[in-house]
């Protein structure tokens, strides 16, 4: 968790989806399998990021990718976005695959501060139409 997360949790005063994030909860247990959420307001260019993960015990059984189109599917109905973005340690890992189920593409590389150089892979509301 990056500290400008922290921050934004710390200063929220009312439920606020873009900040606190949404538990991934299994349907007929009702155990929590992970969480996901955005990585802050969209910004001024109307850009808004995704981040999910699900514990080991649970990965590979399609929970990252329903999470992952129900952020989509949040932020498309917001009307507040441009562009959903994300970021993977890997071209060809299970979050990219994930990326690539949910219609993201891989539009090249940036370095991360906190965890040096990723993927970045976007999603833009023009492709929607």
């Amino acid at each position: 968790m990056s500290p400008q997360w922290l921050e934004c949790v710390r200063l929220v005063t009312t439920v606020d989806p873009w900040v606190l994030g949404f538990a991934v909860v299994h349907r007929a247990t009702g155990a929590q399998v992970g969480t996901c959420g955005f990585k802050g307001h969209p910004d001024m260019d109307r850009i808004a990021e995704i981040a999910y993960g699900i514990a080991p015990e649970h990965q590979s059984q399609g929970y990252a990718t329903e999470a992952a189109e129900a952020l989509v599917a949040f932020a498309l109905a917001s009307g507040r976005v441009r562009v959903i973005r994300a970021h993977t340690l890997a071209p060809a890992d299970a979050s990219a695959r994930v990326l690539v189920k949910c219609a993201f593409r891989q539009v090249g590389q940036v370095v991360d501060p906190e965890d040096g150089l990723v993927w970045r892979w976007e999603r833009h509301t023009e492709d929607e139409r």
